[in-house]
């Protein structure tokens, strides 16, 4: 039987790492927050609620379900699987080689493009005249605090998701209050179903952090235990939080107002009387955007270090600092990956490519929990069936260009990763 399955976790050791284990479940639970608090909850409702308008908060629950169905087949996958690389290690173990390098290189895109939205909203929300520069030195900064290690990273994202969820809580006391000076009408525009998916796949950008969680399998204490805890723990904190901001913005803006608010939770503030907040709440975004960066980035490089000891990515990403164990390569290699996709894109369509990529990613997850055994089956199998179809509906209800460009980076990353590997097949037979 498989290490860490749940019949047996009261006799076995803990799996071997390959990396230093310090984290537990506090810190997994507070990195996955890091990971999921940050541009979702300050940059996401005005795309969302210029496809669903006063269904905002319906779409906003059928991304939730869909998350809950993603997380708990990401937990029982981590349980049996306590590697890093999350469904890259998933998918080649239950389905195969390629359907698991398919969902590292959707996780490694997706999060890339997650990195450059927050970076950008760093850059937006201080410094709109430069948001660029300053989202490449935001890039830079973080890339040098997760080469400090992970046990500094947990302790930084800690303080910044405290501070990021009060300010929060500030902005939605404050919209409860003033709505009546801020509400705006909402001039009737028709939603159809198809937006209310659409606005569903770009909210559930800001619950995908979870994801993180799992990639800490070779750094957390007793994974088999604290992975399947952290990730429900830290999904249910994070949907309360969202209903109660999503829920003020609506109050505050109206429909109409949310679509057109480039800074949602800043003109939140301003519109229900509090403009003392929205100088904090600005920071505050700063704030959060760092702290996804932070989590974000560290996840990546995982992936990264796992799909380069497997040859699915050049082989030096695999390597190891030999004093803080972590994948030192691996990480400068995605910082220097963030700067050039900051560089490349705009906001709003980074957001969707990394809804795109990792909602693929997410199918792949569901398709690999549907192979657990009984014995390792934590939750009803039904879950895993409707995240896969979920993820797949909600892919499928995106912009037909994010559609085209996602599927065209991952089938020209799939035929690189056959073509390598044939050159290395007909190197070893001469």
């Amino acid at each position: 039987m498989p290490a860490g399955v749940p019949g047996m976790l009261g006799h076995m050791t803990e799996p071997r790492s390959r990396l230093s284990r310090r984290l537990g479940l506090k810190d997994a639970v507070v990195l996955g927050l890091g990971a999921m608090i940050g541009t979702g909850a300050f940059v996401v409702w005005q795309p969302a609620a210029a496809r669903a308008g006063a269904w905002l908060l319906v779409s906003l629950g059928i991304a939730a379900f869909v998350a809950l169905c993603n997380a708990t087949s990401s937990a029982q996958l981590a349980a049996v699987h306590p590697q890093a690389g999350g469904t890259y290690v998933y998918g080649r173990a239950r389905l195969g080689r390629r359907w698991g390098a398919l969902a590292g290189y959707a996780f490694v895109f997706g999060k890339i493009a997650s990195c450059a939205t927050a970076a950008l909203a760093v850059g937006t929300y201080v410094w709109p005249e430069r948001a660029r520069i300053l989202a490449v030195a935001a890039a830079i900064l973080v890339t040098a605090v997760n080469l400090a290690g992970v046990q500094r990273t947990a302790r930084t994202t800690r303080w910044l998701v405290t501070a990021v969820v009060a300010v929060l809580l500030a902005v939605v006391v404050a919209s409860l209050v003033g709505a009546d000076a801020g509400g705006r009408p909402d001039t009737g525009v028709t939603v159809g179903v198809d937006d209310v998916l659409g606005a569903a796949a770009l909210l559930f950008f800001a619950f995908a952090g979870y994801a993180r969680i799992a990639t800490l399998g070779e750094e957390v204490r007793d994974p088999a235990r604290t992975i399947p805890r952290a990730v429900p723990i830290a999904l249910g904190l994070v949907l309360l939080l969202y209903l109660a901001v999503g829920g003020g913005v609506l109050l505050a803006l109206g429909p109409d107002g949310a679509a057109g608010a480039s800074r949602p939770i800043t003109e939140t503030a301003e519109a229900a009387g509090a403009g003392w907040l929205a100088p904090v709440a600005t920071l505050a975004a700063s704030v959060a955007a760092l702290a996804a960066l932070l989590a974000l980035m560290a996840g990546i490089s995982r992936t990264a270090f796992a799909m380069a000891a497997e040859a699915d990515l050049p082989g030096p990403l695999a390597a190891v600092h030999p004093t803080r164990r972590i994948p030192h390569v691996a990480e400068v290699v995605v910082g220097c990956a963030v700067v050039v996709a900051v560089l490349a894109g705009g906001l709003v369509a980074a957001l969707s490519f990394s809804a795109f990529a990792v909602l693929l990613y997410y199918a792949i997850t569901n398709a690999a929990a549907l192979r657990l055994s009984v014995d390792e089956r934590r939750w009803p199998r039904w879950l895993a069936w409707a995240g896969l179809a979920s993820c797949i509906l909600l892919a499928a209800s995106l912009p037909g260009r994010t559609i085209a460009l996602g599927t065209g980076a991952l089938a020209v990353a799939m035929l690189g990763r056959e073509l390598a590997r044939r050159v290395s097949r007909r190197r070893a037979r001469s």
